[in-house]
């Protein structure tokens, strides 16, 4: 009887925890470029774009890939608005980077309810600055425990994005 009971308990819990947490995952086939040893792959990142409720959310995603893309051994500079593509080559060929990154931010917010659990929505996109060609692109979303932080969630997300 214990035996059954512990297996039940084991199958209602793994439920629960499948359950509460949801992410979705797109990305183009192509990965981002791999960085070798002695070689700096410059990438310079604007602001996404906010098309949230919540300030600012597009420079919070935005220092979070950055982030990200530097724990990758990527050499990373931030330009702090969000252009047009034109636009942002025209800059990024100025900065002689490689490529460029953009997007947007869908969701960046806790549920309301009683676990306020976060909730966070995203678009990047990699552009190669010589050609204008994207490279890479990853539409993403996620959500967490009401413990969890929007911070982590994000940063859940972005990683799994990148690999």
């Amino acid at each position: 009887m214990i035996r059954v009971v512990t297996f039940v308990n084991i199958l209602i819990v793994s439920f629960f925890l499948t359950a509460c947490s949801d992410k979705i995952l797109t990305t183009t086939q192509q990965q981002l470029p791999a960085v070798q040893e002695k070689q700096k792959i410059s990438i310079i990142l604007f602001d996404l774009q906010n098309y949230t409720d919540t300030p600012r959310a597009g420079k919070r995603a935005a220092n979070i890939v950055e982030g990200v893309l530097a724990s990758k051994a990527y050499h990373v500079s931030y330009y702090p608005k969000s252009l047009s593509l034109p636009e942002a080559l025209s800059i990024a060929k100025k900065q002689n980077a490689h490529y460029l990154m953009n997007g947007a931010v869908s969701e960046w917010r806790y549920k309301t309810g009683i676990d306020g659990e976060p909730a966070v929505s995203l678009r990047l996109a990699l552009y190669e600055v010589e050609s204008g060609k994207l490279i890479w692109s990853g539409v993403g979303a996620n959500n967490d425990w009401g413990k969890g932080s929007i911070g982590t969630t994000a940063q859940s997300l972005i990683e799994e994005m990148f690999n």
